[in-house]
């Protein structure tokens, strides 16, 4: 009677974690599916405005790719967004999910919704960046861009070596002057 009245729990606890657990697994990969899809869009967008960087990826030690929204009112700036790190190996490449944010201090007013890719032509520069994903700039912008209307001019440069940043404003209107710590880390629930 025992082993009957636990089966049937067991069953019941089944019937209803694995549904829980599928459920959870379907959305992480819509998850990253959806994150997938941004990095192959941004990367159309780039080969189109820079040729010869479809090039400079291919023979990278790997890439990054990061979708960003930020806002600046006044005197403070706060952006947040999520990307993917693509490691080139020899058989196969090792993808990285990826958030990012920032905060910073300065004068500014507007929103920028951009695009950054990363490429990464030394692979130690890579794993650094993955493992303590930190990176500090000053930036100076002036955006103007909705849709396909406008141009976007940005100063921000992260100087590295072995690390070449492209910037594509998607829409926005930003006038800014910060200096703004921005933190990559591992997406947790991504990876």
């Amino acid at each position: 009677m025992k082993i009957l009245r636990f089966a049937s729990l067991l069953a019941a606890t089944l019937a209803v974690a694995l549904p829980a657990t599928v459920a959870a697994k379907d959305k992480v990969e819509a998850n990253r599916a959806e994150v997938r899809k941004m990095r192959d869009e941004v990367l159309a967008r780039l080969y189109e405005a820079h040729p010869g960087a479809k090039a400079r990826i291919r023979e990278a030690a790997g890439y990054a790719v990061f979708s960003n929204v930020g806002v600046n009112v006044f005197f403070a700036s706060v952006a947040g967004g999520t990307g993917i790190v693509v490691e080139r190996g020899t058989l196969r490449d090792t993808e990285t999910f990826m958030n990012m944010g920032s905060a910073g201090v300065g004068l500014g007013l507007g929103v920028k919704d951009f695009r950054a890719v990363f490429v990464f032509s030394d692979r130690a520069r890579l794993r650094e960046f993955v493992d303590k994903g930190w990176d500090f700039s000053g930036q100076a912008d002036a955006a103007a861009k909705s849709d396909d209307k406008g141009t976007a001019v940005s100063g921000a440069v992260t100087v590295m070596p072995g690390v070449e940043v492209y910037q594509l404003t998607k829409n926005g209107v930003a006038l800014q002057l910060t200096l703004q710590g921005t933190k990559y880390w591992k997406d947790r629930d991504l990876n």
